[in-house]
């Protein structure tokens, strides 16, 4: 099991394959929803309005998919586990499945699924396997994230 939150994350060498870890929870507000429209531009009815979100589909607005992706990688930091020890995220891949709506609490459950040295950048890619999920236990996304960290080893 990942322990959580020290003063230094990880070296690439103190990450084992099958880790795992739950993070926190986080309840999506509203302002949430405005200010990531506001920052990212994205001001899509299904998400700013109201009246128009209300005869759609999911009868109410949805959070940005991107806004949860945002949100899981928060909660990802809040373990502590990369503080001062990731270089740079190099790959993300992630599948929607179910709609995030104001006052949902999202969690991340990850997963250490790869290790790879790349010592010519001094540090190793960490992928990590995420799964986000509801206040009901509903999978609302899930993905990869491949994350260069420093190795202690020579760096």
């Amino acid at each position: 099991m990942i322990q959580p939150f020290s003063a230094h994350g990880r070296y690439f060498e103190e990450f084992s394959l099958g880790d795992t870890a739950v993070t926190a929870g986080r309840t999506v507000s509203e302002a949430d929803i405005v200010n990531f429209a506001g920052l990212s531009g994205d001001f899509s009815q299904i998400h700013t309005d109201a009246e128009y979100a209300r005869q759609g589909g999911f009868g109410q607005r949805v959070a940005h998919g991107m806004l949860e992706v945002s949100i899981a990688s928060g909660l990802l930091a809040q373990l502590g586990l990369l503080t001062g020890t990731a270089l740079a995220l190099r790959e993300l891949t992630w599948k929607f499945s179910l709609p995030v709506f104001i006052g949902d609490t999202i969690q991340a459950r990850i997963t250490i699924s790869g290790l790879k040295a790349v010592p010519r950048l001094k540090g190793g890619l960490v992928t990590f396997q995420i799964e986000v999920a509801n206040q009901q236990g509903g999978l609302v996304g899930s993905g990869t994230w491949v994350v260069l960290v420093a190795s202690k080893i020579g760096g």
